[in-house]
C-alpha cells in the first residue's frame, strides 16, 4: 500500500493527503465512510479495526509495547514515557508483517 502511495504522496508530509488540500491529511472520517459504503454501517467502525488488531496481536503474545507503539498510544506512566523514546521499528515491522499475512489469509 505504501508503494502504491509513493507517486501520490512521497513528496508530501502525509501519506494519505486530503483530496481538496494535499497539504493536510485525509479526513478522520474517511475510513468510516468507506466502511459504510461497503455495507458495514452500524456493524463496524475504523476504531473497531484498531481494537480487533490490538486484541489479536495481544492474544498471539506480541510485546504490548510494540502493539501500543504501532497504535500510536502514549505510555500512561509519565516517568517511563519521559525516558523511553524507543520506536521498536524492526520488531514492529515483524509484527506488522505477521498481521498483514493474517489479513491476506482472511481476504
Amino acid at each position: 500500500l505504501l508503494e502504491l502511495m509513493k507517486p501520490i504522496s512521497a513528496h508530501l508530509e502525509y501519506i494519505f493527503p486530503a483530496d481538496r488540500n494535499p497539504r493536510t491529511h485525509t479526513n478522520p472520517q474517511t475510513a468510516n465512510a468507506a466502511l459504510k459504503r461497503m455495507g458495514f454501517q452500524n456493524i463496524l467502525v475504523a476504531h473497531g479495526l484498531r481494537a480487533l488488531g490490538s486484541t489479536i496481536l495481544n492474544e498471539k503474545g506480541f510485546d504490548p509495547d510494540l502493539i501500543e507503539s504501532a497504535l500510536a498510544h502514549t505510555d500512561k506512566n509519565e516517568v517511563r514515557r519521559a525516558y523511553n523514546r524507543a520506536q521498536y521499528l524492526a520488531r514492529r515491522r515483524e509484527m506488522m508483517e505477521w498481521w498483514s499475512e493474517q489479513l491476506m489469509k482472511a481476504k
